[in-house]
Order: structure tokens, then C-alpha cells, then sequence
């Protein structure tokens, strides 16, 4: 027994990674995710959203779907945050397991397959993610990083992670539809957090190391940090808590 039941003629998982301007890094990254599931013999379903993309990430997408890569291409024309591309993808899944990566590379294809590899093997339901350890951050990056995810644990406490943004994050489908997403920004990946607390979602939390981007640059900006606050006091004191306090009870 499983934590999810695999069903006939869908694949094991799909995979959402929105891509902003990705043209130096997304043929590397894809390449070698579908070199890792192929190997293990797990079918995986990629979702590329081009999220407003304005180099030629699109005209790749297209380029590896016409050379027989399993992916299914969403296209944003304004590019309204890295949460929006995950929200648009999640439509095209059709898979019993659902995650979300970046297209960076900075974690490890083989990282991806071990942490899909942990849920489908759970003999109960779990969210699965990393923790990326000795990243390759500037100082202030990093402190910004640590204030973000104690600042998280105190507010809403026994989200079971210590770092919040790590992913791949991999979730039963079947949860991912109660938790009823809509952060369009950043702040997603602390929704998801909050909501598999509040859904009785256990987690499992795996250390990899993370790499250095390739290529390309990161699209988290100095306004992150004020998004970052203005959610946490949102989802802990305003419409949202009730929201997620209501989804618990039922």
C-alpha cells in the first residue's frame, strides 16, 4: 500500500515549473529530469509554464515538446508572479502526484526523483520536500532566508519544515485540490505549508544540497521581503486564518 493510488494510463506525476526568462538554463534542467525518471522506469507528465517569458524560453518549450519530451506547455502573456505560473499549470495536471520545482537546476534532478521516490513509497499520505543545505547565497540573502522561515514557524508553528521555499514540493493531488491555492506571488510556498498543517497533511522534509544557477538570473526581488510580511499577518490574523481554520474543521 501506497500513500497514493496510481492509476492506469495517467503518469506517475506531474510536475509544474514556471519559467520567467529561463532561455540559458530550462533545456539543462528538463533534459536531465527526463533522463532521471526515465531511468526507474516513472512516467513523468512536465507542466513548463512560459510566464510571460520575454527571450526565447517559449520558443524552447515548443522545441523539446516537438522532440518527444512529456510536456504540456502553458502560456502567460504578463507575467503576474512566480505563484500565478504555478496556479495557470495546475489545471494541465493529470497525475496522482503533484510537485513543484524552478527551472534553475539548483536542485539536483536526482534530488527531484528521490523526493517523488519517498511519496509514492509512504505507506500513508505526505507532503514531501527538501531543505537545501549550504546554499550558495550572499550573506544578506541568506539572513533574509532565516528571519522568513523562523518568523513563519513562530506565527503559525508545526509546519514541520525549516525551509519553507525549498523545493520540489510533492503533494497527493487529491489534497492539493482542498487546499484551494491562490498566492500569486512568492508567498505560495508558505500557503501550501499552512494549508497541509491545516488539512492534518503530515510532512517529510529531505536535506539536499543546493547548486548554483547555471545561468540567468534570480527574479526575487528586494519588494519579496514586504510581500513575505504582509501575507504572514494576512493568513494569521485576517479572512484568510478563517478561511484556513474552517478548511481544518471540515
Amino acid at each position: 500500500m501506497t500513500g497514493e493510488p496510481q492509476q492506469s494510463g495517467l503518469p506517475d506525476i506531474s510536475l509544474v515549473i514556471p519559467c520567467y526568462n529561463e532561455e540559458e538554463v530550462l533545456e539543462n534542467t528538463i533534459t536531465r529530469l527526463v533522463r532521471v525518471f526515465k531511468a526507474v522506469d516513472a512516467k513523468l507528465e512536465l507542466i513548463l509554464v512560459d510566464n510571460g517569458s520575454s527571450d526565447s524560453t517559449g520558443e524552447i518549450i515548443d522545441q523539446m515538446t516537438e522532440g518527444g519530451f512529456p510536456i504540456k506547455k502553458v502560456r502567460i502573456d504578463i507575467n503576474e508572479g512566480y505563484g500565478n505560473g504555478i496556479l495557470m499549470g495546475l489545471p494541465a495536471c493529470t497525475g496522482p502526484w503533484v510537485g513543484f520545482t524552478c527551472a534553475d537546476g539548483q536542485v539536483e534532478a536526482e534530488d527531484v526523483l528521490k523526493v517523488y521516490e519517498i511519496a509514492a513509497k509512504a505507506k500513508h499520505p505526505h507532503l514531501v520536500k527538501v531543505r537545501r543545505r549550504f546554499r550558495m547565497d550572499g550573506f544578506t540573502r541568506k539572513v533574509i532566508s532565516s528571519i522568513y522561515n523562523y518568523g513563519t514557524l513562530i506565527l503559525f508553528g508545526g509546519l514541520q519544515s525549516i525551509d519553507i521555499n525549498g523545493n520540489p514540493k510533492i503533494i497527493p493531488s487529491s489534497y492539493l485540490k482542498q487546499m484551494n491555492l491562490e498566492s500569486r506571488d512568492w508567498f505560495l510556498d508558505a500557503e501550501i505549508m499552512i494549508k497541509a498543517k491545516a488539512l492534518k497533511l503530515p510532512v517529510l522534509e529531505i536535506n539536499v544540497f543546493a547548486q548554483m544557477r547555471e545561468g540567468g538570473v534570480s527574479h526575487v526581488k528586494a519588494g519579496t521581503c514586504w510581500e513575505f510580511a504582509a501575507n504572514l499577518l494576512k493568513y494569521r490574523f485576517g479572512k484568510a486564518n478563517l478561511d484556513i481554520a474552517n478548511a481544518s474543521s471540515n
